[in-house]
């Protein structure tokens, strides 16, 4: 009997030492801090950050999502699965979120002695990637409780991984064997998202409880019918960018209207900050066009206009809402993505979001100011 007990004992810590060992993916990691602006930007760069781990055939460590809060002097770290359904994630590519990366495979492929930062080049003037520098770098790591040991510097390799050699160069100067773990300073992506990755939108889905808000949303506050989803940016630092629109062709997410190399033209001020007339016809047409319509959805980052909104459609009986404060912007996007009709801001990373989930699920999406009113037309689905 005292045989047959340690033979079990032995077993189990073999099976158990096997099991830890077999969730090691031996092609390696990635990670990186998402430190370029709020959400839309993220997004953009996540969505390529997984075409790079899909290209490189890495498992893709998913950080949290970082979030800047009124009177927060610091980032705060959100983990991805409070928006979104790893689920999804994992039909598209192996994923491992970084709370569950730090914890259980850290220790072993990515201890603390070795633990060094990629980037480009030098940044500042320390002669290292400097990682941890400034806000959100700092504070990103820092939730981990990340140190680095040293620097290590990749130029001239670059993210573009659909146009070249660039698979081989990677694996070649970097392999898995060595390089267990790629930890960039930043995403190793493009920005605004190559159009190549842009079909990764598939991979990123709502969770339950975002999903069930957002229908409760709908059949809660909107009158029974279709409704048209708008997004305004129109706060003080849009209306700011927006004065360097005729300098600056492909502003933000410009390319989603544009095209990449401005093929379907140059971005305008009506595109990045359409005057309210605008804004007011380009509903009406809907609105004509589609008897269905019932309501507006507005979601925006300062000034909803739903006085003057409601004021301009009142003949037409079409009710203007929005969320009560304090206000979700991610329930914003899960709402817009599910509206009738949909107009976004060409220049914009949070409509682009909205614009590429539509994309994915067969929704059309029109936008303001583009294309020119007299070519624009509007195509329905089938009411959510």
């Amino acid at each position: 009997m005292f045989k047959f007990l340690l033979f079990i004992i032995f077993f189990e810590q073999v099976y158990m030492g096997y099991c830890k060992y077999a969730e090691i993916d031996e092609n390696g990691y990635i990670l990186y801090c998402p430190c370029m602006g709020r959400f839309g930007n993220q997004a953009d760069n996540f969505l390529g950050a997984l075409g790079f781990s899909i290209a490189l055939n890495r498992t893709l460590v998913v950080p949290p999502w970082v979030e800047y809060r009124t009177g927060e002097t610091k980032s705060v770290q959100v983990p991805f699965d409070t928006y979104f359904n790893v689920s999804q994630l994992e039909s598209c590519h192996r994923v491992i979120v970084m709370e569950e990366f730090m914890k259980k495979i850290a220790p072993t492929v990515w201890p603390e002695s070795k633990r060094i930062s990629f980037c480009y080049s030098v940044r500042g003037s320390t002669g290292s990637c400097n990682a941890k520098d400034g806000n959100p770098f700092g504070p990103f790591w820092d939730t981990f409780d990340v140190e680095f040991v040293g620097s290590e510097f990749y130029g001239p390799l670059h993210y573009d991984v659909h146009h070249s050699d660039m698979v081989y160069q990677w694996s070649r100067k970097y392999p898995s064997s060595y390089w267990p773990v790629l930890a960039f300073t930043g995403a190793p992506a493009s920005f605004p998202v190559q159009m190549e990755n842009k079909k990764l939108q598939k991979c990123v889905g709502w969770n339950d409880k975002i999903a069930d808000q957002a229908k409760s949303f709908v059949k809660n506050h909107l009158p029974r019918g279709a409704y048209v989803g708008i997004h305004l940016r129109n706060g003080v630092d849009w209306v700011r960018a927006c004065e360097f629109i005729s300098s600056s062709p492909n502003l933000f997410a410009a390319p989603q209207c544009l095209g990449y190399r401005n093929e379907r033209g140059k971005a305008t001020s009506a595109m990045c900050l359409p005057p309210f007339e605008l804004i007011i016809r380009q509903l009406k047409r809907i609105i004509r066009a589609n008897n269905d319509v019932k309501s507006i959805f507005v979601a925006s980052d300062s000034n909803h206009l739903i006085p003057e909104l409601s004021k301009a459609l009142k003949r037409m009986e079409i009710t203007v809402h929005k969320q009560e404060e304090p206000a979700s912007p991610h329930l914003d996007l899960a709402i817009l993505g599910r509206s009738n009709y949909f107009i976004g801001n060409c220049i914009s990373s949070f409509s682009a979001f909205v614009a590429r989930e539509r994309e994915v699920r067969g929704y059309p999406t029109i936008f303001w100011g583009f294309p020119p009113e007299r070519t624009v037309s509007y195509v329905s689905h089938e009411e959510l």
